[in-house]
């Protein structure tokens, strides 16, 4: 791909970037970034599988902030991976989400290594975001 679509796509998802950062999730960038975090990280821990589809992580992104806040339980660690800008560091991710289909965007949520909760692309796709905001806190008061 050329430097100018590349720079294109870095400038374009900045503010979908930014909406998870703002809510107090930590980008995690790279494999070793990733594989540090789950290695090393205790307790609950929602990732959020960052993406550009409009269809659904138009809804994914303001659904699990707004989960969060609203939650009187909520997962310990927060974190995010990029699907299709932090290829390296989504696929890492991904290899801890044992049995499931790559799906952007997704929401996983974790107790140390294990995955307890998987919200893929077809549960986000065509949901309202209070259905979306329900899956999620269901899942927080039964995990964390």
């Amino acid at each position: 791909m050329s430097m100018a679509y590349e720079e294109y796509m870095r400038q374009m998802v900045k503010p979908m970037r930014q909406e998870l950062v703002n809510a107090g999730f930590k980008e995690l960038l790279t494999p070793e970034e990733v594989e540090n975090f789950v290695e090393n990280t205790k307790g609950t821990t929602l990732v959020v599988v960052n993406s550009v589809c409009g269809c659904a992580a138009g809804l994914a992104r303001p659904a699990v902030t707004q989960a969060l806040v609203r939650s009187d339980k909520a997962p310990e660690n927060l974190v995010t991976v990029f699907a299709g800008q932090d290829k390296e560091a989504t696929a890492k991710m991904r290899e801890y989400f044992t049995g499931l289909e790559p799906s952007s965007p997704s929401m996983a949520l974790l107790k140390g290594k294990e995955v307890v909760h998987f919200i893929p692309r077809h549960e986000i796709e065509g949901k309202t975001m209070e259905e979306i905001m329900d899956n999620l806190n269901s899942a927080f008061e039964a995990n964390c």
